[in-house]
């Protein structure tokens, strides 16, 4: 069952991520941007996205409640709580829930609407913008299986998605969620040793990003290791070999690992705190 089959679809904040999904499930051809509301406080920002997607726009959550069956919460973390006392009591059983708020467990949700309404939790990251995003989500305690499909659906629009129980949306939020930050020191590191070999800068960033995206395209499309494909690149005795071994030595690896488990338990922290 196709659960976007004549849905009209509601994003409450339209800020830089409900704007990347609501594009990106209108240019996938989910839903007509006629079946898209996004609800804001800034009236100048509603404007833009009218004029720039086509949707329909309210600064009532009110409205947005009564047009929409699906109701992506698009809001930053510290808003949800008062969001909820606004809407709780608006949303019905026919409603479905979907959170990209950063560290606002289900039951926070769940605990604070009237019905038993489907709840789904949903980790995406900045290169959603582009349509690039790495998402992973979890379903709530009356969610089914057809909410996972819609959502796969969903967040399929701006990148992949995998499904996860909600204790390892932490490490998602390790991995995935700060993830981009860490690339981001990458290529700008790359980019500094060319530079620094006599590179210009502008051509740098240029082949220091595209090699990233194009290393990843890799692991994704060919299903490969991502040892075998490094293995692939490394002749015997030759220049990738002795720059692995540079980074060997920097315990990149290990590096990265420990960032990694850094930022999980810094949200598992975060997570306890709230």
């Amino acid at each position: 069952m196709d659960l976007l089959h004549n849905r009209h679809i509601g994003f409450i904040g339209g800020g830089a991520m409900g704007e990347a999904l609501s594009a990106g499930v209108i240019r996938a051809g989910l839903v007509p941007a006629s079946a898209v509301t996004v609800s804001d406080i800034r009236e100048e920002r509603l404007a833009y996205l009218s004029e720039s997607l086509g949707v329909h726009t309210t600064t009532d959550n009110e409205v947005l409640l009564n047009n929409a069956d699906v109701v992506v919460l698009a809001v930053k973390p510290f808003i949800i709580g008062d969001l909820l006392q606004e809407i709780g009591h608006r949303v019905k059983s026919s409603h479905t829930i979907i959170s990209i708020a950063a560290g606002i467990p289900i039951s926070y949700i769940e605990e604070r609407l009237p019905q038993k309404v489907p709840v789904i939790r949903v980790m995406p990251n900045t290169p959603c913008l582009v349509r690039e995003g790495a998402s992973a989500f979890a379903l709530g305690t009356y969610a089914a299986e057809e909410h996972a499909e819609m959502v796969q659906k969903l967040f399929s629009a701006v990148g992949r998605v995998v499904k996860v129980t909600e204790k390892l949306i932490d490490v998602v939020t390790g991995l995935s969620g700060s993830g981009p930050a860490y690339v981001y020191l990458m290529v700008e590191a790359l980019s500094d040793g060319a530079v620094r070999m006599g590179l210009p800068r502008d051509v740098a960033n240029i082949l220091a990003a595209q090699t990233l995206l194009g290393a990843a395209k890799m692991v994704l499309e060919t299903g490969e290791h991502p040892g075998r494909l490094k293995d692939m690149v490394t002749t015997p005795g030759g220049t990738t070999a002795e720059g692995i071994m540079v980074l060997e030595e920097g315990r990149l690896r290990a590096t990265l690992m420990r960032a990694v488990e850094a930022a999980a338990e810094k949200a598992r922290e975060i997570n306890r705190r709230g």
